[in-house]
């Protein structure tokens, strides 16, 4: 098989300067030059993450058509992405309901102590 060599670039802007470290990746029996201003571990387990799931892809299926493998397996991470952004939303909602069930008894709480230091003013104080 042939080994291409393709740059991208990773980063805020995608248009880094040219002092950006490169990273050189191989995914699905392709070489990749990365530009990236984040962690070169990363960038590799980005890369070793994707071209597993290719490979997986590519077992499953019976097309050797790498651009077909690509694709099916970016559907795979874009699927399971929004499947956790799905739970992250569910868990955000819990989240901010809980923590309004919180606020309220809070501010239940802090009107019967008020209403109790009012009655029993120069009695029993809490603190």
């Amino acid at each position: 098989m042939s080994t291409g060599t393709d740059q991208i670039n990773l980063g805020k802007t995608g248009m880094e300067p040219t002092t950006t470290p490169t990273v050189r990746v191989e995914i699905y029996n392709q070489t990749y030059n990365i530009r990236s201003d984040g962690d070169t571990e990363y960038i590799i387990q980005l890369a070793e993450f994707v071209d597993s799931r290719m490979r997986e892809i590519s077992s499953g299926t019976l097309t050797v058509d790498s651009l077909k493998v690509a694709i099916l397996a970016a559907l795979h991470i874009a699927d399971e992405l929004h499947r956790l952004k799905h739970l992250h939303e569910q868990a955000d909602s819990q989240l901010a309901a809980r923590s309004g069930e919180c606020a309220e008894m809070l501010d239940r709480l802090l009107k019967v102590r008020t209403s109790l230091e009012q009655a029993n003013s120069g009695g029993i104080s809490f603190s």
